[in-house]
């Protein structure tokens, strides 16, 4: 490590090769949002058109095809197009169940972030110059427009990915739909915890099988297709549980996790927790653990062997399970999104390379904000 004293003049040769300027790293600003400014699936196609029109030299606007209903799931690859050098890549997804608003929204907090912050922030300059930031807002377009955990066919997405597949004991029943009807959307069965004390206490449409519906083949192909192209991690963002997780939530994994495996989703996990309000979910369900079949960030690490994250935005004060369902504060708990982020975008090479991910994210003024009380 290359370490000095003492003063050095303004017009240095030291200075220019060490960058040392006080403009090196300026802070970083971030988005002019207002509380209140959620999108639903027509603001968030106006505002990643927008995106795409403003920032033509960053952002690549594409679709990956067409939820049930005939809506359009949009990917937003951001990067420096005129930079050729080999870059890593990552997907961050988020509202994979329509009532998760925030998931959503915190995906396009980020998307704008890192748009308005190039060229005017060294380190975002530089994530853009090195990486390919893939980030789909809306998984599930049509469960947002209804407010709806649910994709139209009554499926829960996150249980329709093929690891463990519906499995009761994973909280899944194979249902689908009954001649193109909806059947089965949340149902509690208390005869059964009477009876199976360690039964689930819900039970979640999953399909009929793995990949039954359309949004969850779209996802399953975008990672397809870019997983040549350096795929380093993968991010898929809920509300509103409070913590950071990481593999495995499957009832019955279908292999044994490395050493290094181990300690790298334990070091991001412990990172999270010292460095943000959110918790550490292996901490945060105390024992008891979380099981949930056929889970997108279960099958991204299966398949692609790649670190994979699920993030749970906002709190249990508003997670609809627990009395809440409210939407308020945005602003606020957007920036409480951007530390998670930031931390793994900026150690996308790390992750990639699955070696430890130490380096600290640049983060603005106010970021992480104080914990609302």
């Amino acid at each position: 490590m290359l370490s000095f004293s003492g003063c050095i003049q303004e017009d240095s040769p030291l200075k220019k090769i060490l960058a040392i300027d006080e403009d090196l790293d300026q802070s970083s600003v971030l988005p002019n949002w207002k509380d209140g400014d959620y999108h639903d699936y027509y603001k968030t196609t106006d505002l990643v058109n927008e995106f795409q029109i403003k920032y033509p030299d960053l952002v690549n606007l594409f679709s990956i095809g067409r939820s049930n209903q005939n809506k359009e799931i949009w990917c937003i690859e951001i990067t420096n197009e005129k930079n050729n050098r080999n870059k890593y890549s990552c997907l961050i997804d988020g509202c994979i169940h329509g009532c998760e608003w925030e998931a959503g929204d915190a995906c396009l907090y980020l998307a704008e972030y890192l748009l308005i912050n190039f060229e005017k922030n060294e380190t975002i300059t530089n994530i853009l110059n090195t990486s390919i930031i893939y980030i789909v807002p809306l998984l599930n377009p049509d469960g947002r427009q209804v407010d709806d955990r649910f994709n139209a066919n009554g499926v829960d997405l996150n249980r329709n990915f093929d690891i463990d597949f519906g499995r009761i004991r994973g909280g899944c029943l194979p249902v689908g739909t009954i001649f193109g009807r909806r059947v089965f959307d949340y149902r509690e069965f208390p005869i059964l915890h009477k009876w199976f004390p360690s039964f689930p206490r819900f039970l979640l449409n999953c399909g009929r099988r793995p990949f039954s519906e359309p949004e969850t083949k779209v996802l399953r192909d975008l990672l397809y297709e870019i997983e040549d192209n350096d795929l380093s991690f993968y991010l898929n963002c809920h509300t509103a549980v409070h913590n950071f997780d990481t593999p495995w939530n499957a009832f019955k994994p279908p292999f044994k996790m490395s050493n290094q495996e181990i300690k790298i989703f334990n070091y991001a996990r412990e990172w999270v927790a010292e460095n943000t309000e959110y918790e550490d979910a292996e901490m945060s369900f105390e024992g008891e653990g979380y099981k949930a079949s056929g889970a997108a960030s279960d099958w991204s690490f299966k398949e692609f062997r790649i670190p994979s994250f699920t993030f749970e935005i906002l709190s249990q004060d508003y997670e609809p399970g627990a009395g809440g369902g409210k939407h308020d504060s945005l602003v606020h708990w957007m920036k409480t999104t951007l530390p998670v982020f930031m931390y793994l975008i900026v150690n996308i090479e790390n992750l990639h390379n699955w070696e430890t991910p130490d380096i600290e994210p640049f983060l603005p003024e106010g970021v992480p904000p104080e914990p609302l009380k």
